[in-house]
């Protein structure tokens, strides 16, 4: 049998990191059986449509390596194909038109709401006669096709959760076609999932409740009936669903803080699933090698940005210099980081294994470019006094002035040079060292003073130790 999944989302805003999962383990599934990924627009709500909304599923599928083996399917162009199988269930006795008027069903559900009974169709039109449903027709009443929900029970199983029984009786007469002439997703998605030959159907387990109705379908169409896989929510770390009121979810929201595409697919990859339980790190291709439907869990994954900053920080400190240059480069330029390349070559050098995000190089190089304001009481170390503090920046002034240009480009002799004169000195080095970091970043906590000073170089190293002796006066 050869493997085909799919992802199938609504082009009614951005990739949800939760629709990211969904699309990651279709696609490790996948691949790992050697079989078929693929893409279905599902857009035959038309109300909800976001102008752009697929361009951007597209691009960011591609961006997070996850393209379709073939174009998208696009419901909106396959009306035809979807009739054709309302009236199939029609002829058959499995469907029946519906007259029911927007008030009519208003009331309806008002009135099972007060009674607290179950909300569903009252099967009114199912008793219409041939002659009265032709005259409705005629007449071009408004109508909607519904299911005919057979009685008995529907059985299924799922790769994650086993064997579901749901009684018939709790299913409700589904609309399958509207009266805009659309089909509703339990109709195309039926027939879709035929239609493309799709195998497995991995997807989240709000849907656990619709698969009596599309069992139901498949049955009446003689259709195979594909595996069905449904996935755990992605919860907030309160516990409750994941959503935009308690952070980012969108997958290019995160992208353009600077999370690398492959931290992103480590990490959801992780959120209700871990192949081997003894790592965190994983690369693609063992993804695809260990990727497993028992294995994934049935309850909640929290999403951990802790975690996810960890994560994104291990990816970073992997790359070269140059390749995290090229990487931030979009995030420079928006935050219109004016700096000469030699300069930010260092900022990157002496920074980039504290990097969190790619934003934050452009945070940090802008620091560094822009003058610094501090509490003088800062230089002071906390054993010493300011008469200490400023005898050694004026000594180490004197030290850098004399030291040779191109030492400053050598890390390990400007180490040297200075803890050279703190052993000839007998100096601690906190009392030495605490006054120079600081003075050279204006700040309680930032890299070594040797990087600082190599970062800086020769001019605007001297010129920040005078500054900061300017204000211990």
């Amino acid at each position: 049998m050869n493997v085909v999944t799919r992802f199938a989302p609504s082009p009614t805003g951005y990739l949800h990191v939760g629709g990211l999962r969904t699309a990651l383990y279709s696609y490790l599934y996948a691949k790992q059986q050697k079989g078929t990924f693929l893409l279905r627009i599902e857009d035959t709500d038309q109300a909800r449509l976001v102008e752009g909304a697929v361009e951007a599923l597209i691009s960011t599928l591609k961006t997070m390596g996850l393209p379709p083996d073939r174009e998208p399917y696009i419901q909106s162009q396959r009306l035809g194909l979807y009739r054709e199988h309302v009236q199939r269930l029609l002829d058959k006795g499995d469907a029946y038109y519906c007259f029911c008027s927007k008030e009519r069903l208003t009331a309806l559900r008002e009135e099972q709401q007060a009674m607290k009974s179950p909300m569903k169709y009252d099967r009114m039109c199912l008793h219409l006669s041939k002659d009265e449903i032709a005259s409705k027709l005629a007449s071009n009443e408004p109508y909607v096709v519904r299911l005919l929900v057979p009685e008995g029970k529907t059985t299924f199983t799922d790769e994650i959760r086993g064997e579901i029984t749901i009684e018939n009786k709790e299913v409700d007469d589904q609309v399958l076609l509207k009266t805009d002439g659309f089909p509703t997703y339990h109709l195309a998605v039926v027939v879709d999932d035929n239609d493309m030959h799709v195998t497995h159907i991995i997807r989240g387990d709000e849907w656990i409740s619709s698969v009596p109705k599309h069992v139901i379908l498949y049955n009446m169409f003689g259709f195979a009936i594909p595996k069905f896989a449904h996935l755990p929510l992605i919860l907030n770390p309160d516990k409750s669903k994941l959503s935009k009121r308690q952070g980012d979810v969108a997958v290019e929201d995160y992208l353009a803080k600077g999370y690398l595409p492959e931290t992103l697919i480590n990490f959801v990859a992780l959120l209700g699933f871990n192949p081997t339980a003894d790592r965190e790190i994983y690369t693609f291709n063992e993804l695809i090698e260990l990727f497993d439907l028992s294995k994934i869990n049935k309850s909640g994954a929290v999403f951990d940005h802790a975690k996810l900053d960890w994560m994104n920080g291990m990816y970073l400190r992997t790359k070269s210099t140059q390749e995290i240059l090229t990487l931030a480069k979009p995030f420079l330029e928006k935050a219109n980081v004016e700096i000469n390349s030699a300069f930010l070559t260092r900022i990157c050098e002496i920074e980039k294994d504290r990097l969190v995000t790619l934003q934050d190089l452009a945070d940090r190089a802008l620091e560094y470019l822009s003058a610094i304001e501090y509490d003088p009481a800062m230089l002071v170390w906390k054993k010493a006094d300011v008469a200490d503090a400023r005898m050694h920046l004026h000594s180490l002034q004197t030290l850098l002035e004399g030291t040779l240009n191109e030492t400053f480009d050598d890390r390990a002799l400007l180490e040297a040079s200075v803890k050279k004169y703190i052993e000839e000195g007998s100096y601690q080095n906190g009392n030495v060292l605490w006054p120079l970091r600081a003075a050279l970043s204006g700040k309680e906590k930032s890299p070594n003073p040797f990087e600082l000073i190599w970062m800086f170089g020769k001019e605007e190293s001297l010129k920040r130790l005078s500054h900061a002796l300017s204000l211990l006066k």
